[in-house]
């Protein structure tokens, strides 16, 4: 019993270790056999395209999206408007409707979902609707940058890329400590997916922005979201996701706990089968870096949730073996213990908030894997008010 228990402990304390320091630093490692690697663009790869933004009950901020999508940069008599509402109840659709007609020079379409699925749906259903030849989808809170369309299609360099996502960028990280540390954490994400696609592909990718082939779309359970199933879709039909970061959306973060805690929720509504999504994504012969790629990322960051309980639980029941025991039971417990001073002082300490951000990112996990399991989860995606 007591093997099995130092077992689970070391094996716990590996997929933390891994997922927070190992993969990082061995994609680091990794990336200077590859430093001479570039991110491809032929800039006169201009096709048809549209944009399509999903949107519920988005009247704060649509008004601005639509603006904000029609002074993109790109030939005007290639790209089309369209926005997929998703069953609004609110303004959404009477303030798109206006635009349209007060700007009939653009080509922009309303699409309504007569009933509300969630954001995956609402871009099953719309994109039934799309004659162009590519589609780049973003969120109606996320502004994109003039370029970013032309930037997205310049990096389809080749058949095999079948997916492209933009960069994030958050432009409130110093309006809370909440938002600070998300951006913190986009930041670094930012830089082990930029590696990624230059080696092979990458894990995941970001709703605020993307793109794809309108003949490669696939029609994904509305449960599901294209972050993180495209990639791994198109993988395993031996095509490549990659990023590219010139291609960039604006967007607050939650600036609340309460707000990044219910999207961190949300995201997880399907953690379970992302843990290990299909069996052949580690066939290291036939997909190569990106099985290495997905472990480190993916499969390891998953299981933070059921990771951190049995490391700590297994370290309580062998604590006499050894003071090096002793030793990781009272940091494990002084690191939640920190993440609760944070919680009840408020706290501006970084270093706290760091601990505090980290803690309830695991405590999110949970919620979302108890969901899971109770039938709980849905695919609506409810607006944190605090980004808009």
């Amino acid at each position: 019993m007591k093997i099995f228990l130092t077992i689970l402990f070391y094996l716990s304390f590996f997929i933390i270790f891994w997922a927070i320091v190992g993969y990082p630093l061995s994609l680091n490692i990794i990336s200077k056999a590859y430093k001479n690697r570039k991110l491809k663009k032929d800039y006169t790869h201009q096709p048809t395209v549209t944009v399509m933004v999903v949107a519920h009950n988005e009247e704060k901020v649509i008004l601005e999206k639509l603006h904000n999508i029609v002074k993109l940069d790109y030939p005007k008599d290639k790209i089309e408007f369209l926005i997929s509402s998703d069953n609004s109840t609110d303004k959404t659709n009477e303030i798109v409707k206006k635009f349209i007609n007060d700007y009939p020079e653009y080509k922009i379409r309303l699409y309504e979902v007569k009933s509300r699925k969630g954001k995956t749906n609402a871009q099953n259903e719309a994109k039934k609707t799309v004659t162009t030849d590519y589609l780049v989808m973003t969120d109606a809170n996320s502004m994109m940058d003039k370029n970013s369309v032309k930037e997205l299609m310049a990096a389809f360099t080749s058949e095999d890329i079948a997916y492209v996502t933009g960069k994030l960028a958050i432009i409130n990280s110093e309006s809370s400590d909440v938002s600070n540390a998300e951006a913190n954490y986009w930041d670094r994400d930012l830089r082990l997916r930029d590696i990624e696609g230059r080696i092979q592909a990458i894990t995941a990718g970001n709703g605020a922005l993307y793109a794809c082939r309108t003949k490669d779309y696939y029609d994904f359970d509305p449960i599901e979201c294209h972050d993180s199933s495209m990639p791994i879709y198109y993988a395993l039909k031996g095509k490549r996701a990659i990023a590219n970061h010139d291609a960039v959306a604006y967007e607050k973060a939650g600036e609340v706990i309460e707000d990044e805690f219910s999207r961190k929720v949300r995201m997880n509504r399907i953690i379970l089968k992302h843990i290990l999504p299909d069996i052949r994504i580690f066939n290291v012969f036939k997909y190569r870096w990106f099985s290495y790629f997905y472990f480190g990322h993916r499969t390891c960051r998953y299981l933070l949730w059921i990771s951190h309980l049995i490391l700590l639980i297994t370290n309580a029941l062998i604590i006499k073996e050894s003071w090096i025991y002793l030793l990781s039971f009272t940091g494990q417990v002084l690191f939640y213990l920190l993440a609760m001073l944070k919680a009840i002082t408020k706290s501006q300490n970084k270093y706290l908030t760091l601990i505090y951000y980290y803690t309830v990112t695991i405590i999110a996990q949970w919620f979302g894997v108890f969901r899971v399991i109770t039938g709980k989860a849905k695919p609506f995606w409810e607006k944190a008010e605090s980004t808009r």
